[in-house]
């Protein structure tokens, strides 16, 4: 279903800790994302830092969960003034939500989860609506402990402090080894995202990957987040930010 007009001020409701993330419920009755969808986020209160210092744009966030009883939580780490303020507000300005999800899994495949760091919300969503196999890499033992909202995750840190020692599409190579009988699903970093689409590639497989990109609007209005493909670029927010591994460029 298509976002409603405008935005809207939104109470958060719990700010809790995972590791280095920090997951904020808010209080939302319009209508529920589906998984690999986002939101643009504001703060309320304060946001801008004032009249001498730039104002913050909007942050494009995917929605971690969904209930469909008037809530949703994002996943978010503090990481400078932007999502520094988004995790200490008390309300947030919402739009959305925002662009094309992940399409449900067909012929009864078995359903590959492979994310990377703050790129695991919209697999969590995923997982929660069509099961499927969880591989999450992160860069150490403090970052992964996130992987506890998956349902059974394997986990790979680079720096070896949890799971295995080594990148997430190591446990995918494993997985796909001898195997056709998958689909991928999967966000990241964008190195990631590459190394899983040549992966699907190589072994004939399918792979719908959730694309992060900065974003100013969110409605495909500045083209600031435009990505290659076989069709020429195009927009991540609105055309995205899933795609098909096999129309990338």
């Amino acid at each position: 279903m298509p976002a409603p007009f405008g935005r809207r001020i939104c109470v958060v409701l719990s700010r809790v800790e995972v590791g280095a993330y920090v997951v904020l419920e808010v209080a939302d009755d319009c209508v529920a994302a589906e998984p690999g969808q986002f939101y643009m986020l504001m703060g309320v209160d304060g946001w801008g830092g004032g009249d001498a210092q730039r104002p913050f744009v909007g942050r494009a966030i995917s929605a971690l969960r969904a209930t469909g009883d008037g809530r949703i939580s994002f996943l978010i780490e503090a990481v400078g003034p932007g999502t520094g303020q988004l995790t200490a507000s008390e309300r947030l300005w919402l739009v959305g939500p925002l662009g094309r999800g992940f399409t449900p899994p067909e012929g009864g495949r078995e359903l590959l989860l492979v994310g990377g760091g703050v790129g695991i919300p919209p697999l969590v969503m995923a997982q929660e609506a069509w099961g499927g196999r969880a591989l999450v890499g992160f860069r150490d033992a403090h970052h992964a402990q996130a992987a506890s909202l998956f349902k059974d995750p394997e986990i790979a840190t680079d720096d070896g402090s949890a799971g295995h020692h080594g990148f997430v599409t190591d446990l995918l190579d494993r997985v796909l080894e001898g195997r056709a009988d998958v689909v991928i699903y999967a966000c990241g970093p964008r190195a990631m995202l590459e190394a899983v689409r040549q992966r699907a590639g190589r072994h004939r497989v399918k792979a719908q990957l959730g694309i992060e990109a900065e974003m100013a609007c969110g409605f495909g209005s500045c083209w600031g987040c435009v990505v290659a493909t076989k069709d020429g670029y195009k927009r991540v927010c609105v055309d995205g930010p899933v795609f098909d591994a096999a129309v990338l460029a």
